[in-house]
């Protein structure tokens, strides 16, 4: 019998994560620890703050903005000084 390819739907559920989600600055796949509040992207620095949709199922509420202004403003000031 010959085999066929995944369908488009199969092949999406095989990829999908629960109980993480990505980073909204880089993209990078996050695992934010059962219960948190905030969670830090290790890639970039930023963070975010976690809502839990149930105990499993985590989900970007929005950023902490103290932190992500600080480090957008570093970026900037070191493209400034032509630093890249």
């Amino acid at each position: 019998m010959k085999e066929t390819a995944p369908s488009t739907m199969e092949s999406l559920i095989q990829g999908r994560t629960l109980g993480k989600f990505r980073c909204v600055n880089c993209f990078e796949r996050i695992t934010a620890p059962h219960g948190s509040k905030t969670i830090k992207c290790p890639k970039c620095g930023f963070e975010w703050r976690v809502s839990w949709i149930d105990p499993e199922f985590p989900r970007i509420r929005g950023p902490v903005w103290e932190v992500n202004r600080r480090l957008a403003a570093e970026e900037v000031s070191k493209r400034g000084k032509g630093v890249k």
